[in-house]
């Protein structure tokens, strides 16, 4: 099979794939469930973004959120709130929907759980007007 018959397969079978991760990416988009935290070792490595990851900042990963986008994550018990903006991808570990950078774990006050159960809004994306 010839490279340009297989390119082209491979991206008509993603576009399914790239539609629906945006389709529910919009402003006012909400999404329940886990938020876990990036561990320290990770601190100074580069992002999806290309931004270098910073424990003390306020940022976040998601797998399809456009990178850029600013969310607003809610701890679901507490009730307590931190916007962070998602410059990298994941979580990679089931049910997980959100890594938070530890300065915004610490914040949220989910350090010493590790975890928590959150709700995610979008609030703004990069298409969409930050």
């Amino acid at each position: 099979m010839n490279k340009t018959l297989l390119t082209a397969g491979l991206l008509a079978a993603l576009i399914p794939f790239a539609s629906s991760a945006t389709a529910d990416s919009g402003i006012g988009h909400v999404q329940k469930g886990i938020a876990s935290y990036y561990h320290d070792s990770l601190h100074g490595r580069k992002t999806a973004s290309g931004q270098v990851y910073n424990k003390n900042r306020l940022s976040a990963a998601h797998k399809t959120l456009p990178l850029g986008s600013k969310i607003r994550v809610t701890d679901a018990k507490t009730g307590r709130s931190i916007v962070v903006r998602v410059n990298d991808r994941g979580p990679f570990v089931k049910g997980r929907i959100v890594d938070l950078s530890k300065e915004a774990a610490k914040e949220l006050g989910i350090i010493d759980r590790g975890i928590a159960r959150v709700n995610l809004k979008v609030l703004s994306t990069p298409q969409q007007g930050s």
